[in-house]
């Protein structure tokens, strides 16, 4: 392969949900001076004299560079960014799954740091963190204002050290302090354990350096403890994404050699790519093909994925690649819905920009963006109902969002009228529980009502389908 994509999971504290990312590591010019607009660029010229020579104080003649640039890019799209020197150095080391903060999946949400997802046996989750809270203030300095960059760099810090945090929750309409003590965030990204004779769950929480090796070593393990495998449930819930390679991996690890997996699109040569089940479009140079010691079984053993509205980017690559060839059921809510393609391109040895390239598609040719994979079965997150899955931001939420190119965007009331009614139900909830938050589900544990229901879909059992969840079309086909 001649570049190395990367769907981007976790930035610093994990940036908004994984966009799938290559890296480029030569400066790159793609417009001629002649291109350019002279007299907008006279413009800029004119307004950095201004600050320069008349603001009230001595202004930092890179700094306004590189907040210019920064604004401009912002203006794109929720994913693109200018890393300077430090955030850059903080992308390159946080794409290994390790990093010292609080562990939050966050984005910008009227100039707050809005919280998309705590990290699972985060000290962010054990502090009580909710997708949809909103951090006011970092310590004693104000989020309005702040970049992401900004607001990611204040919560990161040294290990066991302490940061309190304000935050706004909508749902409760009620602002409070939240102590954490930051710490090195080491995901584990796979987990798995035979639930029961014959029958597996695997949980990948995010695609790094070694899932594709933790993913082989679980399933030889499970493999010992039961032979006769005659059902997995692979588990991708909030799954962000990661690796481009663990994505194509995995997918590969249950469809037959050279099957497509995912294609991208988009102006540029480099966009157009087509990545298939096969060890060069996944493997490292040097290495052994870490899949060729699964058994053989795996491939046509019968398989149903989980997702909901948090399995994102390479996530959904698996998903839907399983879906359109039809290897697998995929049960649980619909997905995230993020398919754009960015590449980070160094300007300099010490600054890149991240900008968005391309789209990506299934095999069948749909795109995902804005919309996510629609499950085969949906399911509700509890016995009870699926009470607060509303209130959960998707790609559609995130201001400047990209359309998926196939179809002209249009509001969703029923999804307006869906959150209204979530608010009111958890307002009820917490009320009854005396405000008292429910403590977050453990996904694989005896009370996770989805995994019950994927093992029923394996046995032939009774599946106990949502009867309110439809699917949320952010977009209309135009003719």
């Amino acid at each position: 392969m001649g570049v190395k994509l990367k769907v981007a999971g976790w930035l610093a504290l994990g940036a908004v949900a994984g966009a799938l990312t290559t890296l480029q590591l030569e400066a790159t010019a793609r417009n001629s001076v002649a291109q350019l607009p002279i007299e907008e660029l006279q413009q800029l010229a004119a307004v950095f004299g201004m600050v320069k020579s008349d603001y009230v104080e001595p202004v930092d003649e890179k700094k306004l560079i590189g907040d210019a640039i920064g604004g401009m890019v912002a203006g794109l799209d929720p994913h693109s960014q200018y890393f300077d020197k430090k955030s850059f150095k903080e992308f390159r080391e946080q794409t290994t799954g390790r990093f010292v903060g609080i562990g939050i999946e966050m984005g910008m949400e009227d100039g707050l740091v809005k919280v998309i997802s705590p990290i699972e046996g985060s000290p962010a989750f054990r502090a009580g963190l909710k997708s949809g809270d909103l951090i006011t203030k970092i310590d004693d300095q104000m989020v309005r204002g702040l970049t992401v960059d900004q607001a990611v760099k204040r919560m990161r810090g040294e290990p066991q050290t302490r940061v309190i945090l304000t935050v706004f929750r909508k749902a409760e309409q009620r602002t409070f302090p939240v102590t954490i003590v930051r710490e090195e965030i080491r995901l584990q990204s796979v987990r798995a354990k035979l639930v029961e004779p014959g029958y597996a769950w695997l949980r990948v929480a995010q695609f790094q350096d070694r899932t594709v090796d933790d993913f082989v070593r679980k399933l030889e393990e499970l493999y010992k403890q039961e032979p006769n495998m005659k059902g997995l449930v692979l588990d991708l819930r909030n799954d962000p994404g990661g690796l481009l390679e663990g994505a194509v991996a995995i997918s590969a690890a249950f469809l037959p050699t050279d099957s497509v997996v995912v294609t991208t699109n988009g102006q540029i040569p480099d966009s157009k790519q087509t990545f298939k089940a096969s060890p060069e479009y996944y493997m490292r140079r040097g290495n052994a093909d870490p899949l060729k010691r699964l058994p053989e079984g795996l491939k046509k053993v019968p398989l149903v994925v989980l997702v909901n509205e948090g399995s994102a980017s390479a996530s959904e690559i698996v998903a839907g690649a399983l879906q359109d060839y039809r290897r697998a059921t995929i049960m649980g809510a619909q997905t995230f819905g993020k398919g754009s393609v960015q590449t980070v391109r160094q300007l300099s040895a010490d600054t890149a920009l991240k900008i968005t390239t391309a789209r990506y598609y299934t095999p069948s040719g749909a795109s995902i963006q804005a919309k996510g994979i629609v499950p085969d079965v949906m399911l509700d997150e509890t016995a009870e109902g699926n009470l607060f899955a509303a209130l959960r931001t998707r790609e559609a939420d995130l201001d400047k969002h990209l359309i998926s190119g196939q179809g002209a965007e249009q509001k969703d009331e029923a999804r307006e009228k869906a959150r209204e009614e979530a608010r009111k139900k958890l307002e009820a909830d917490l009320a009854a529980r005396n405000g008292a938050p429910k403590p977050p589900l453990e996904f694989g544990s005896a009370e996770d009502f989805q995994l019950v229901q994927a093992l029923n879909r394996l046995k032939g059992k009774t599946v106990i389908a949502s009867k309110t969840a439809v699917e949320r079309k952010a977009e209309a086909t135009t003719n």
